[in-house]
């Protein structure tokens, strides 16, 4: 790609984008470790079934990011980083919506499976689509830009968590 097609703003619409999805991305991993537990008591488990449950979420969940990673990858290269960006939000969006509604384990299972697929496209398709559309001088700034504002979910998640709300008083 040559510089004259390159974006030089670190404050572009792959950068913003990529930077929502990471915050979401982060804020669902962190958020989902405070709110498991009392999903599962909710469902009915406790004690020891409780705490094996909540690791085979984990489970789940890990081996959807693993196996979206490959799938992801693939798919950037075939179709496009930009449809595999927007597609993985959408994808991890989804699922952790449906959460809300789940009432066994199996579904709450296989559901955190997807979130797990959709959550492990987002973070390379958008770095590599900041490190591609951007001058060398400015894709350092752009991936900063989305990699604190990942960390900015993390702080949202401990604040939502602390508190059951982003914004408290308003």
């Amino acid at each position: 790609m040559s510089h004259k097609n390159s974006i030089t703003s670190p404050f572009n619409i792959i950068v913003i984008v990529a930077a929502l999805g990471y915050f979401v991305d982060i804020y669902d991993l962190i958020l989902f470790q405070v709110i498991k537990n009392p999903s599962l008591e909710s469902l009915g488990l406790t004690g020891q079934a409780l705490t094996d449950a909540g690791l085979s979420l984990m489970n789940y969940q890990m081996i959807g990011m693993l196996v979206g990673g490959i799938l992801w990858g693939i798919l950037g290269d075939r179709k496009g980083r930009v449809s595999v960006l927007f597609g993985s939000i959408i994808m991890y969006s989804l699922a952790n919506l449906a959460n809300a509604f789940v009432t066994d384990l199996n579904t709450y299972a296989l559901l955190r499976f997807i979130a797990g697929v959709g959550l492990a496209g987002e973070l390379g398709a958008g770095i590599t689509l900041v490190s591609e559309t951007m001058t060398q001088k400015h894709r350092g700034y752009g991936t900063m830009v989305v990699v604190s504002f990942g960390v900015l979910g993390a702080v949202a998640a401990n604040l939502v968590a602390r508190n059951g709300d982003l914004f408290p008083g308003f």
